[in-house]
């Protein structure tokens, strides 16, 4: 019954927060795009402070100092949200690439537009992947860090892998580095649960893969990396009892 109560409570403290910054945030229309993104930060680091107060679940990130400067591609696993607004306290300049439907919810689809996330259309998949390419591109220039879930979805702990190969196309024709990211947070936050369980959610930031691989070698090192560790964060424990 607690975890159920510190669950709501959480929950309902975590969309008043959401809407606070959505008020907030309402200049930033207007001023230029690092600005939202710095408040996007904020609402991250408030998000895991509610998460660790309320419910008792921490968040550790190891590998910090494997993250090159300048701008590279984050490909990371995803089990739940929180890695959604965990992962943007962690880079200087993040933006992501999201399903297009998201744009279209109001303020929330306005900032994303603001802070130049990078929609993606699945319907049109060969046209997609070419504006995707070239908005990715535009970003990079700009030295920003493109975060990515190579599985276009949250995948619950223990799903098979099931990685896409838009990733593998933004890296060839990119030339940045690639930062394998592997956590455990479906441990903690549920893709399909309201709850949320005390303990550890694990972050753990992997080996960068240099600019120049081929494709296929990418990917097959991409998902063994990603998926190697995300198998021994999740052995290496789960919730508190």
């Amino acid at each position: 019954m607690l975890i159920i109560a510190r669950s709501i409570l959480f929950n309902v403290l975590f969309y008043l927060t959401m809407l606070f910054y959505i008020v907030v945030a309402l200049p930033t229309v207007v001023m230029p795009y690092p600005v939202i993104v710095g408040v996007g930060k904020l609402w991250g680091r408030t998000s895991l402070w509610l998460l660790r107060v309320v419910c008792g679940t921490r968040v550790a990130f190891t590998g910090l100092d494997k993250i090159p400067a300048g701008p590279l591609i984050v490909a990371s696993k995803h089990q739940s949200f929180l890695e959604a607004f965990a992962l943007l306290t962690l880079f200087a300049a993040p933006t992501y690439i999201v399903k297009r439907e998201l744009m279209w919810i109001p303020f929330f689809g306005w900032y994303m537009r603001k802070a130049r996330v990078v929609p993606v259309d699945r319907g049109a998949r060969a046209q997609a992947l070419k504006a995707m390419t070239a908005r990715v591109r535009a970003e990079l220039k700009k030295s920003r860090q493109i975060i990515i879930f190579p599985e276009g979805t949250r995948r619950a702990p223990g799903d098979p892998p099931a990685y896409k190969y838009g990733v593998a196309r933004l890296y060839t024709e990119t030339d940045v580095p690639c930062l394998p990211v592997a956590l455990n947070s479906g441990l903690f936050w549920g893709r399909r649960s309201f709850k949320r369980y005390p303990g550890t959610v694990r972050i753990q930031i992997l080996d960068p893969l240099p600019p120049g691989l081929e494709r296929e070698d990418f990917m097959a090192r991409l998902q063994a990396d990603i998926e190697t560790a995300t198998a021994r964060l999740m052995a290496a424990g789960g919730p508190e009892p």
